[in-house]
Order: C-alpha cells, then sequence, then structure tokens
C-alpha cells in the first residue's frame, strides 16, 4: 500500500482496503453479538446480517477488480474502536439489559458503515467508475435496511428495560 496519499484515486484506494476491513472484521465481531445476545430474534437477525456482511466484502472485492487493483486490507481503527467500546460495555451490563447494550452498539456500527459508504460513493463517482458507485450503493442500502431493522429491535429492548427499577 502507499506510504503518502498522493492522488485521489490513491486515497479512494486506501479507503476502500479500510472499509474492506471493516466488513471482515464485522463480520467477525456478529460471531460474538450472536453468542451474547439473549434474544433468538436478534441472534437470527445477526446471522442473517453477518450473511450480508461477507457478501459487502465481495463486493468491495470486485470494486477493486473494477480498478483494476490488487484486493488489499488497511487498518480501520474506528471500527477496532466501536468494538472495543461494545465489549466493554456488554461485560459491565446485567443479563436482562444485554440485548439494549449490543442493539446500542449495532446501530452506533451501521451509522458508521453508511457514512463509509457515503464517502465511497462520492468518490467513485468522482473517479469515473459509476459501476463501482452502483455496488457501493448496494451496500449502503442493505445497511440502511440493517439498521432500520436494528432500530426496530432497539425500540422493543429499550421499553421493558427502561421499565426496570432503578
Amino acid at each position: 500500500m502507499f506510504e503518502r496519499l498522493n492522488t485521489p484515486a490513491e486515497a479512494f484506494q486506501h479507503q476502500l482496503s479500510s472499509a474492506l476491513t471493516m466488513e471482515r472484521e464485522i463480520a467477525d465481531m456478529l460471531d460474538d453479538l450472536i453468542e451474547d445476545s439473549q434474544d433468538e430474534a436478534i441472534r437470527q437477525a445477526f446471522r442473517h446480517h453477518q450473511a450480508e456482511t461477507r457478501a459487502h466484502a465481495q463486493g468491495i472485492e470486485r470494486v477493486f477488480e473494477i480498478f483494476g487493483w490488487e484486493i488489499e486490507t488497511s487498518s480501520c481503527p474506528a471500527i477496532k474502536a466501536i468494538e472495543k467500546e461494545g465489549k466493554a460495555n456488554i461485560k459491565k451490563t446485567d443479563d436482562a439489559l444485554v440485548d439494549s447494550m449490543i442493539l446500542g452498539g449495532a446501530i452506533e456500527t451501521e451509522h458508521h458503515e453508511m457514512a463509509v459508504y457515503d464517502n465511497l460513493i462520492t468518490h467513485a463517482h468522482a473517479l469515473g467508475h459509476d459501476d463501482a458507485a452502483e455496488i457501493l450503493e448496494r451496500i449502503r442500502e442493505e445497511e440502511r435496511a440493517a439498521l432500520e431493522k436494528v432500530k426496530e429491535f432497539a425500540r422493543q429492548h429499550a421499553r421493558p428495560a427502561a421499565a426496570q427499577p432503578a
């Protein structure tokens, strides 16, 4: 990879590499969330999103191919930080509230992913690759749908959690 990013294409390639790392790490993170969740419906939704996430990584790999680049990964410190925060929060949360905590972290993760894709889409278009932008737009829409599903679960779990005595 590059020591210094000197062109818009290099910057895009670096960001794309980071997005690939992000998707792969999220697929791994979902294993832990599936295990930690108390609700079978949430576990099932996470399993479904894990399959989507793996497909997102394949979509990013396709974008590398469109640009004629070798598939590479680079660090993604933001997703590492989200993961670290999530694990710490789960560890200190009572089992009765853990799903609510997991869902809050999932909402934050989905927002981050959508922002990453918004940026990639903008630059794919700017670099003249509408075909790559279409792939990234499809992924972003799947992330948006996942966010809505997670938010619905969060609303369902927030009500009982809020009713518990302090």
